[in-house]
């Protein structure tokens, strides 16, 4: 095991890649000295480290722009402190030191003949925060694929070095229910030849792209890829050819999937690009057939989003959804939201929002739930109403209708 007391100071502030490219040895390392080395202030994103949620060593404070992943336990145990920022932010308040940024773990691909390393299947906010860290500490994994798109990494910026050869982490894989295929459906019919998508990962947004086949010319510019998208492109279906930036071209910040997925991304038409390049509103704004798929947990009568927390938790996060959603509402070709009708016993087509908004609703275009998609884009507050009731659960709309009046 590494020694990390050399570079982690009492009151040094960490971060880690996240997802498929979070540095296990090196994170499991801090857990294990974390008593030692005194009171340390970290920052994660999307983990699905298990030990890290259950087993957070009390002079540890971890800090997230979300609680997605195995994070959401942390979150129900008060032990995760939320940052509500755009992911498009995140660049920024590393730069002004905003978060943490004393010493930074990456897991990285093997050096090639130049001595340089790739951050692979994790570009995202890490590639942004690389400048402003002095203390990088790196995984180097030999199943770490190289990948194209961002400036790689002298082996020489690592203050210290651990050697792996172990897989990926892989994607937790649930296959989608009957109301996850309704709602891909309605959201395959919004989705039109030639349009550039952005979607997450997950079993929706898996069964939307899966639904989207008979599609053509389709683009994607996204935060992360899955394998949907690889099968989209052995289908011939995601060609890129008619994008207005980077035509021809997969545009993301990580891969969270398979490890299929992960061996496959040198074959693929791909390139991984910095937060700083992916959510970027100048960036963004050029793509005029931009379709963005975001999830909510719900929904008011107005339009308005709501997808940060339920009951008073915090199980989401700002994340993209504004950047891609205010975008493709504003210069872009649509915004679609996506929700269940239903949380429990619960409508999730709502009077009142439970937690946050999230996404304002003049940045919302088309709402779906498996009951169909309410289109919003020049209604007025009494339309979109009726029109956001039409789609809740049929047991809860005359109430809602009830209640707007």
């Amino acid at each position: 095991m590494i020694d990390l007391s050399p570079f982690v100071r009492p009151g040094s502030g960490v971060w880690w890649s996240q997802a498929s490219a979070e540095p296990t040895p090196l994170v499991h390392a801090l857990l294990d000295q974390a008593d030692a080395l005194g009171p340390v202030r970290a920052f994660s994103g999307l983990s699905w480290d298990d030990r890290l949620a259950r087993h957070l060593p009390q002079s540890v404070t971890l800090s997230s722009y979300g609680a997605l992943g195995e994070l959401r336990l942390l979150s129900r145990a008060g032990r995760l402190d939320i940052v509500p920022c755009h992911y498009s932010a995140l660049p920024r308040l590393f730069a002004e030191g905003a978060l943490p940024s004393d010493v930074g773990f990456v897991q990285v691909s093997p050096p090639d003949a130049d001595g340089t390393c790739s951050l692979g299947v994790g570009v995202d906010y890490i590639s942004d925060a690389l400048a402003h860290t002095p203390v990088l500490i790196a995984e180097v994994n030999r199943r770490m694929p190289t990948t194209t798109g961002t400036a790689r990494i002298p082996l020489s910026r690592f203050a210290a070095v651990v050697e792996t050869d172990r897989p990926l982490a892989q994607a937790p894989v649930r296959a989608a229910d009957d109301v996850e295929l309704a709602i891909a459906r309605h959201v395959a019919e919004l989705v039109e030849d030639g349009d550039t998508l952005q979607l997450g990962v997950g079993s929706l947004p898996t069964a939307v792209l899966d639904r989207l086949a008979g599609h053509q010319d389709l683009g994607f510019h996204a935060g992360m890829i899955s394998d949907g998208v690889l099968r989209l492109v052995e289908k011939g279906v995601l060609t890129g050819a008619r994008k207005e930036i980077d035509p021809g071209v997969i545009v993301t910040g990580a891969a969270l999937g398979s490890t299929e997925l992960y061996e496959r991304l040198p074959e693929l038409p791909v390139e991984f690009r910095p937060a700083s390049y992916t959510h970027a509103p100048h960036v963004l704004s050029r793509l005029r057939t931009l379709v963005s798929v975001n999830s909510a947990i719900d929904v008011d009568l107005t339009g308005q989003v709501g997808a940060e927390s339920r009951r008073g938790v915090h199980i989401g996060a700002v994340g993209g959804q504004v950047d891609f959603s205010r975008a493709a509402a504003l210069t872009g070709a649509r915004s679609i939201i996506t929700v269940r009708a239903r949380s429990g016993e619960h409508s999730t087509i709502v009077s009142r929002l439970h937690g946050p908004v999230t996404t304002g609703r003049s940045d919302v275009d088309h709402v779906v739930t498996e009951y169909g998609a309410a289109h919003l884009r020049g209604c007025d507050l009494t339309e979109r109403t009726r029109r956001l009731a039409a789609i809740a659960a049929p047991e809860f709309r005359e109430d809602l209708l009830n209640g707007a009046k």
